[in-house]
């Protein structure tokens, strides 16, 4: 670590759980976030100014108008009709010109997923709809790769870690192949801005805890917001024995 780094990381290297020795496991990390949306904006933008050495960020949408409200990420509305993924990369590379990012542009199939998660020490979900969220989360699974789970609609937001150590539970043991994606999007419910961004930087510290190997992650616990009432809610995840995928081994 050179001068320049212990300067720009001198807040968290102070920290006892941290130190150098924190801060250079994440220099030397790889994570891999799907989605730069309203979640991947924080997720993203947290991870590199923290100094996280390589980010891959997958998006194949373009940006339009009404995602500016809370994609952060997305600083101008030149933006529009860019990719996510580049835009995303564009705005990481200002905060922290230091950092490597990998944009992703294009929608990946299963195998090429499941390559981009065996090179990722943690894997970040910002994606918004259950069909990707299924997909992801057999994926990471079957690589034993470190998942961590957002979502966030209306006024309400929820977060959980998968530690994906060979054993249960995964994302199939909360929600079941008969999920609505009808009500859990932004563009048919609406979201108020600021709640992607609380459950978007959670997932970024879980991020870093998992990585540094610091404190006790939301392993295998769904943490709960209401931010009409700003109330939350801890709660414990068993393993469904039915499940399609934790409770058996599945193949890529």
């Amino acid at each position: 670590m050179n001068d320049d780094q212990l300067l720009r990381y001198s807040r968290q290297i102070m920290l006892p759980y941290v130190g150098i020795e924190g801060q250079e496991k994440l220099l030397n990390a790889r994570v891999l976030i799907i989605g730069m949306g309203g979640l991947g904006s924080p997720i993203a933008m947290y991870l590199a100014s923290a100094g996280v050495g390589h980010l891959v960020i997958c998006d194949f949408d373009d940006v339009d108008l009404s995602n500016l409200q809370r994609q952060i990420i997305h600083s101008s509305p030149k933006r529009i009709g860019k990719n996510k993924a580049d835009s995303a990369k564009e705005t990481l590379l200002q905060l922290n010109p230091e950092i490597q990012v990998t944009a992703l542009t294009k929608k990946l199939d299963e195998q090429s997923l499941y390559t981009q998660v065996q090179q990722a020490d943690v894997v970040v979900d910002g994606t918004d709809n259950f069909d990707s969220r299924f997909l992801l989360n057999k994926v990471c699974f079957t690589a034993q790769t470190p998942l961590v789970s957002g979502a966030a609609i209306r006024m309400e937001g929820q977060i959980i870690v998968f530690a994906n150590q060979g054993k249960g539970p995964c994302y199939r043991c909360l929600y079941k192949d008969d999920a609505d994606d009808t009500a859990t999007t932004c563009s048919e419910n609406g979201v108020l801005s600021p709640v992607v961004g609380i459950i978007g930087s959670i997932q970024a510290v879980e991020t870093m805890k998992i990585i540094m190997s610091v404190g006790k992650p939301l392993v295998s616990r769904l943490l709960l917001l209401d931010a009409y009432t700003m109330d939350w809610r801890s709660l414990k995840l068993p393993a469904d024995p039915h499940c399609p995928v934790c409770s058996k081994i599945v193949s890529i």
